[in-house]
């Protein structure tokens, strides 16, 4: 209790100028939980579902793996359905990559949104900290300059601890923030490249297996034509 009340009079040691640091902190943090809950929540859900649909890739099932991941509203089931929908229907790789990219770049803003707001809140809160200690030390020197003399030397040291706490208030908000945004964004970065993996495993079964198929279809023609 003792340290929790030491903390608080030391922030409100900073004066005004820590109310909106605090603003700034609050937002910044509210994004963070937002994003990390997002990312949890489709982390979970993608391997749920590629769990649910590997097999049937495996096995050439793609008919039941399009109409689970038709049902299916994770990212990674809109990925691979836009593969397997052009299964059968185009024979180029190419196709199937390019149908597959479009709508892959159509999901990435997804997990990386409002993630760089975090390195703008902190820089921010760092610059409002040193906006406040400015604004402090400036006061604290025109009421030196009105003091008796004996008071001037106490007064200029508290003038100066006090505006000091401002600034130690913006790192202490700013350095957090800049730690959970390389967290959040190489989680952002570990999904993404999950479902690039994801996309270029899918392609390469669709394609083994309609080449599989054309070989199949190739030598009973030829066995028919033989007999």
């Amino acid at each position: 209790m003792e340290h929790l009340l030491g903390a608080i009079k030391f922030i409100a040691a900073g004066g005004v100028w820590v109310i909106p640091i605090i603003v700034v902190g609050i937002i910044g943090m509210g994004v963070v939980a937002e994003r990390y809950f997002v990312l949890i929540r489709a982390t979970r859900a993608n391997r749920r579902t590629w769990d649910q649909i590997q097999p049937l890739l495996h096995e050439g099932q793609f008919d039941k793996a399009r109409e689970a991941t038709r049902k299916d509203k994770s990212a990674i089931a809109t990925l691979l359905n836009a593969g397997l929908e052009n299964e059968g229907v185009v024979r180029r790789r190419n196709d199937i990559e390019l149908a597959m990219e479009e709508v892959l770049q159509s999901i990435v803003p997804q997990f990386e949104k409002r993630i760089s707001y975090l390195s703008l809140f902190a820089n921010l809160a760092t610059l409002l900290g040193l906006f406040g200690t400015i604004v402090g030390l400036i006061g604290a020197f025109a009421a030196v300059a009105t003091a008796a003399p004996s008071e001037k030397s106490a007064l200029l040291s508290l003038s100066i601890s006090e505006a000091m706490s401002c600034t130690a208030t913006g790192l202490l908000t700013a350095m957090p923030m800049l730690t959970f945004s390389m967290l959040l964004n190489t989680k952002a970065s570990r999904i993404v490249a999950g479902l690039e993996i994801a996309t270029l495993k899918t392609i390469n079964m669709i394609v083994r297996a309609g080449a599989t198929a054309r070989i199949s279809h190739l030598h009973d023609y030829a066995e028919k034509k033989a007999s």
